[in-house]
This record gives C-alpha cells, sequence and structure tokens, in this order.
C-alpha cells in the first residue's frame, strides 16, 4: 500500500510515481537469487596478495621497490 503523507500529487505525478515503483519491483524479481553475491576475480582483493611481501628490517627500504 502507498500513502500520500505530505503534498497533494496530481494524478499524473502519482502514476510517474507508481511507474517506478513497479519497475524497481519487477527488476528485483527478474534477477537470479545468486546473482547478488558473485563477485567477479577481478575485484577480489585477495589476487593482489598472492605472494608474502618482505618483512621489516634494516634494509627495507631498499625493498620497496622490488620487481613483480
Amino acid at each position: 500500500m502507498i500513502k500520500v503523507v505530505r503534498g497533494n500529487p496530481t494524478p499524473e505525478e502519482l502514476a510517474a510515481a507508481l511507474a517506478v515503483v513497479r519497475a524497481r519491483a519487477a527488476a528485483a524479481t527478474a534477477e537470479p537469487s545468486g546473482a547478488q553475491g558473485v563477485r567477479d576475480s577481478w575485484s577480489d582483493p585477495s589476487r593482489i596478495a598472492t605472494r608474502r611481501l618482505p618483512g621489516p628490517g634494516p634494509a627495507a627500504w631498499g625493498r620497496t621497490y622490488w620487481p613483480v
């Protein structure tokens, strides 16, 4: 149920708002249920942490720009 709390919308404004709500509801039901939890591999933060970075030490500043 949709209720207008404040203002006096015209029938055209009310129809436009209802069309948006119905379109959003239809789009939400059209998506597969498991699609929201799937992440692409390029956006996975664990892909950049595949190797161990050099630890701190007296020469750590020199290892900052080691080639990969």
